[in-house]
Parts: structure tokens; C-alpha cells; sequence
């Protein structure tokens, strides 16, 4: 004799996936609860948080500085762009600046969530930044120095990503989302320079 199928509901609670049900994911509620009473003034950072917090607030404010010089050599760029093709570009530039604003504002909020200070100090900005600050000759030099500085923020933004892992997912996530944002504008700076027709 055949033996008999497990029950609708024994095959629910163990799921099509053989996914744990509810009750295994979360475990003990109780010492979730009793836990999140001690240490309070750690605010959002909990005991399952498994980074290191230390380094990781290191890398959020040297990519903090990156930002900020990137915004800097933007802006200059966008006042002196000049030639046949600058109004476009300078366009180009203003939005770029914006952006990188606010990456620089989030990131400057999750290093506070983390229970650390954003270091915004000008005397050590530019040294703190992957990227470098560079003026730009003409209008395409100054296209290409702001590409540059893109491939070198996407770059140093994987290394971030992977550092960090699973053990941090809001960070993860926040430097997704910023690394994404510089690979567009990377695309939209290589389109610029390979159609080049002026200075």
C-alpha cells in the first residue's frame, strides 16, 4: 500500500519552495523585543548588524569626498564651458552636478544612521577623494577629466559594495543605487566625447 500524502495544510506550512515556515524565520520574537530595549542609543544599528562599523563609516566619507570634489569640478566646468558645443554640455554638466549633490546628502545621512560624522572638512576633501579635481584645458579635456573621474567612482563604488556585502544590505543598497547613477553618467559623457565635432 502506498503511503498516504501529506495533508493540504502540513504542505502548506512547509511551502512549495521548502521555504521555512513564518514561525522559523523569526525565531524568538520575545528576544528580538528584550533586545531592542538594550543599547537604545544606537538607534537603527541593532546586534544583528555585523559590519564594521568603523570601516565602514571610513568608506562611506572617503566616497562622500568623492562626491563633493566631483560636484566642485562640475560646477567649474559648467562656468567656464565654452565653444560651439557648450551649451549642451554645460547642460550636461549642471545635471551631473545635482546629482552628485545628492548622493553626497545621502551618504552623508547614512554615515550619521551608522553613528558616525560626515567629515565635510575642506582642507582634507580633495586628498579623502578616489577622484582627483582636475580643471580641464578646453571643453573636451574637461569632458574627458569628468569621465575619468566617473570610471574611477564606479570602480571604487564596487569595491565599496563588495566590501560591505550582506553584512550592511542599507548601505549595499544605497551604493547600488549611486553606482548606477555613475555608470549613466559615464554612457552619457563616452556619448558626448564620441561625437565630438568642436571645442
Amino acid at each position: 500500500m502506498s503511503a498516504k500524502p501529506a495533508s493540504k495544510p502540513a504542505r502548506d506550512a512547509a511551502g512549495k519552495s521548502g521555504r521555512k515556515p513564518e514561525a522559523a524565520v523569526i525565531a524568538d520574537i520575545k528576544a528580538i523585543r528584550a533586545r531592542a530595549r538594550q543599547h537604545i542609543e544606537d538607534g537603527a544599528i541593532t546586534d544583528s548588524y555585523t559590519a564594521d562599523r568603523a570601516t565602514v563609516v571610513k568608506l562611506l566619507n572617503e566616497a562622500l569626498a568623492t562626491e563633493i570634489v566631483c560636484v566642485l569640478r562640475y560646477k567649474r566646468h559648467y562656468f567656464m564651458a565654452s565653444g560651439l558645443m557648450a551649451d549642451a554640455v554645460k547642460a550636461e554638466f549642471l545635471e551631473h552636478a545635482n546629482e552628485e549633490q545628492a548622493h553626497a546628502d545621502r551618504i552623508a545621512e547614512r554615515i550619521v544612521q551608522l553613528g558616525g560624522a560626515p567629515d565635510l572638512n575642506p582642507d582634507v576633501l580633495s586628498a579623502r577623494a578616489h577622484a582627483e579635481y582636475v580643471e580641464g584645458s578646453d571643453l573636451r579635456d574637461m569632458v574627458k577629466e569628468d569621465l575619468v573621474a566617473e570610471r574611477i567612482a564606479i570602480d571604487s563604488y564596487r569595491a565599496i559594495i563588495d566590501y560591505v556585502g550582506d553584512r550592511d544590505t542599507t548601505t549595499k543598497r544605497l551604493m547600488e543605487d549611486i553606482l548606477a547613477q555613475e555608470e549613466e553618467h559615464a554612457d552619457e559623457l563616452a556619448d558626448l566625447l564620441d561625437g565630438w565635432t568642436g571645442r
